[in-house]
This record gives C-alpha cells, structure tokens and sequence, in this order.
C-alpha cells in the first residue's frame, strides 16, 4: 500500500519523536530476520528504533502476504526468516496451519493483546486493528438509510454498492466472520442477494471504491477504514477530492458490531534467533509503537488503552464484532466456496 500523506511532516515528527524517546541502549552482536507484507514506510522507522534501543539488526525481506508465505513453505527450515509481519487473521492463520510459524511465550503479549487478536496457542499476535465500514455518497445517501452488512442486500441497495473482488482476503474474511456468526445457510442466502447490490463488476482496491462513489457509479462501497483516512491525508488531489465526497458508517452497530481484522506477527518455525523475534514482537506492541499505528498507519491499536489518532477519533466509537480472529482463518476455505456459488467475482 503506497500513500503519499498531505500532512507528510507528521511522519517525520513521529520518526523524530521514536528515536529520541529511545532507552538506554543495549548493544549486542545479535540479528533477526523479518519478512514483512507491510510496506516498508509502514514498519522501517520502528525496526530501526528498535536496533537503536537493543542494538539487534533488523534485516528485512518486503513482499505480498501470500507470496511471504509461499516462500517460507518453500524454504522450510533452511529459511532465513525469524519474523512473519502479514496483514489479516485469514494469513496468519494460513501461516499457523501450513506449521511455518511456532508459539512463543510473552507474559507482555498475553497480558497486552485482547485473547479475540491472538492465537490462543501464541503462534501469532495481532498487532493493529482495521474495520471493514461503509462509505456512502454524502449527496445521495442520508445514513439513516444504512445499517447493517445484511441490509446491503436489500432491495433499495440494488445496483447501487461497489466492492472489491471475492479474491480479497478482507471480504474473504467478512463472509467467514458471517459464517462463523449465523451459520452457512444465512450467509449463503445473504451472498446470493448481495451480489444483486453490485453496482458494477467488483473491481480495483479499496481506494478504487472510494472514487467510484465519489464518480456517481455507485452510491455506497465497503472498504477498510484505514484506506479512507490515507485518502483524506493524501497530496493526490483525485484521492483528497473523492474523499470529501464520501462519509464513513459504522455497520452492524445494533447487532454484533463492525467487522474487524488486525495486522500481525508471529515467529517463524526456522527461526534461529527466537529471543530476538519475541523482543521485537514484543516491542512492536509497546506504548510508542501502538501511537506509531495510530497516528501513521490510520489503524487502530490493538491495545485499547491507547488512543486512536485524531482523524480516527473523529469518525466516533463504534462497537466492534468480538469474534475470535482465529475464526476467520478456520471458514476462510468455506467463505470463499459460498462467494463463489453466489457467482461473486
């Protein structure tokens, strides 16, 4: 994912604000070894706070989350990797289950993580919070008109809403959290409609549903909240512009809540510096780095007593689906077989 932000001195404040904030050093001749799906802009300044304050390198390998694990699954235990950073409940548990990542044990992780945005066997951690949200024409939709994911698939919503492709891992993950909720012959009868509500072949990313709204194609689009607030702080006038156009709706708010996912590392089954990895695993939820989510990323932290940014603070609280993200893993396969029988592309 690859932002350009309006307010691009923020970055560079808070990069300032993490190196002088460092501790007492602790220098040792130690590595470890990180293959991330993150871009680089979104996890180098923490990696390098990191070696600054314990003095352990930070080597780091940046690529798409399924090729990430392809490669660890093809190195096996010659792998040179200790840390696996991916982005969806859906990878992580991918990697889990494909045994290329061990359990650590981090009295800090337990007690810091909500047990719903980890493994319960400590293969992984969740390290950052997104919400899949509605955003809806500000011209054409009044948001008493919106409420649920379920809704959307009503008759008043045909032809009018643009999604991403079912081979999405973020609406992958949606559909799973339904089946996990109210079972397969709801969510299947849900899909067949909802399909119905495409105002378009799903196309493009999140980003290309906000400025199809913004266009007048479609009148409401589902995508991750952090992809909006890049938007609203982005020097590109097409991204700003669609932005102002839309506003955001917190789905779900009178049932289970909005539907969420997280960001997340583990430790690599190869790892040869299993201390290392768990101290940068363990860094990476700490205070500063939890803000670093916050105010860059357009995340929420996964710890809940730190605060969200500015923007995020001024889309409002929203209740969240509690569900386990474990559970998003388990009926991924399921979820992307009903999404095909419903014939969505």
């Amino acid at each position: 994912m690859t932002t350009a932000h309006r307010s691009s001195p923020w970055l560079m404040l808070a990069y300032a604000t993490l190196l002088c904030t460092a501790g007492p050093l602790a220098y040792s001749a130690t590595e470890v070894n990180v293959y991330s799906a993150r871009k680089e802009a979104l996890i180098k300044p923490l990696l390098d706070q990191f070696t600054q304050e314990t003095g352990i390198a930070v080597n780091l390998v940046t690529a798409k989350g399924d090729a990430l694990l392809t490669r660890l699954q093809r190195e096996g235990r010659n792998s040179p990797a200790d840390v696996l950073i991916t982005t969806d409940a859906g990878r992580l548990y991918r990697a889990q289950e494909a045994g290329v990542l061990q359990p650590v044990f981090s009295e800090f992780l337990d007690a810091a993580i909500p047990a719903h945005l980890r493994s319960a066997e400590g293969y992984w951690y969740g390290l950052s919070v997104r919400a899949r949200v509605f955003v809806y024409a500000k011209d054409r939709v009044k948001p008493a008109q919106l409420s649920s994911y379920q809704a959307l698939a009503g008759p008043q919503w045909q032809h009018r809403v643009c999604i991403r492709s079912s081979s999405n891992i973020y609406n992958q993950s949606l559909v799973a959290g339904m089946l996990a909720t109210q079972g397969a012959d709801k969510t299947q009868a849900w899909l067949d409609d909802f399909v119905g509500s495409f105002a378009r072949p799903p196309q493009g990313g999140d980003r290309d549903q906000v400025k199809a709204v913004a266009a007048g194609q479609c009148d409401v689009a589902v995508i991750n909240s952090y992809y909006l607030g890049a938007m609203v702080d982005s020097t590109d006038d097409a991204e700003h512009g669609a932005a102002a156009k839309v506003a955001l709706f917190w789905p779900n708010q009178d049932g289970r809540g909005t539907h969420i996912n997280i960001s997340g590392a583990g430790v690599t089954a190869a790892a040869t510096h299993v201390s290392e990895a768990t101290r940068l695993i363990e860094f990476l939820a700490r205070d500063e780095s939890q803000q670093w989510y916050a105010q860059i990323n357009m995340e929420y932290p996964v710890r809940v007593d730190i605060a969200p940014s500015e923007l995020l603070k001024s889309w409002g609280d929203f209740k969240a689906d509690p569900l386990a993200m474990t559970e998003l893993g388990k009926f991924n396969t399921a979820a992307v077989m009903a999404m095909d029988r419903a014939g969505w592309k």
